[in-house]
């Protein structure tokens, strides 16, 4: 698999490579490929951005630099991260760690000319309801949650398969050594080598996790209050 990302900020992915990510790419499993958006980009300072029509604040990314890096990757799944997208959820990193080619463009200032993303762009996500300076934290995001989901990259498959949001609910709280931490306990079933008195446990301890913390998984209509 290969991701490749369009940046104005090419410094922000040096230390990309860690951990699953690191060996993914040491395996070559992936290859990951950053594009600096400035070398598309003309004049003596090679700028990347201009004032935008109708007057306002901020400045927009101008389309040509960033037509000029897409085409190339037109082969690709292109997706723009910016604050109006859908919000990313484990669906979008499932889907795209079976792809053979995604790009990952990142956005600064007030955003990019919206002709990019109508005609270069297959996709836009979001990591949320904020804004953040730009694209790159969430490209990081992205590499990661999809990097862990290529067959062969973690080490026990079961790993990805067993974990929040796999069956709509978070995962259940998890223990280990020692039993009794400056007298906090852990639950008496898990050391009982009772399987099946231990996998109920957890199936009700997702189920309450789920309902205490993130109601809304269960009921879409029951959202956490933005103050709580």
């Amino acid at each position: 698999m290969k991701i490749s990302v369009i940046t104005i900020f090419p410094t922000f992915f040096d230390s990309t490579v860690v951990g699953i990510t690191a060996r993914a790419v040491q395996t070559g499993l992936l290859e990951i490929e950053v594009v600096d958006l400035r070398q598309q980009a003309e004049g003596a300072h090679r700028q990347t951005d201009d004032a935008p029509f109708g007057g306002g604040p901020g400045m927009v990314m101008m389309p040509e630099p960033l037509a000029r890096a897409l085409e190339p990757l037109e082969d690709s799944h292109r997706v723009f991260l910016g604050p109006a997208g859908t919000p990313l959820t484990q669906h979008h990193l499932d889907r795209w760690a079976q792809v053979d080619h995604i790009t990952l463009l990142c956005g600064r200032y007030e955003g990019i000319d919206q002709r990019v993303i109508d005609h270069y762009i297959d996709e836009e996500v979001s990591l949320g309801d904020f804004v953040i300076a730009g694209g790159e934290a969430a490209a990081l995001v992205v590499i990661e949650g999809v990097s862990r989901l290529i067959p062969g990259a973690v080490g026990n498959p079961l790993s990805t398969d067993l974990e929040s949001f796999r069956d709509g609910l978070l995962e259940e709280p998890h223990y280990t050594r020692p039993a009794d931490f400056r007298g906090l306990t852990v639950p008496e079933v898990l050391l009982s080598g009772d399987h099946g008195r231990i996998e109920e446990w957890r199936r009700q301890a997702r189920i309450e996790r789920t309902r205490q913390v993130r109601p809304d998984l269960i009921d879409p209509t029951d959202r956490p209050s933005i103050d709580s």
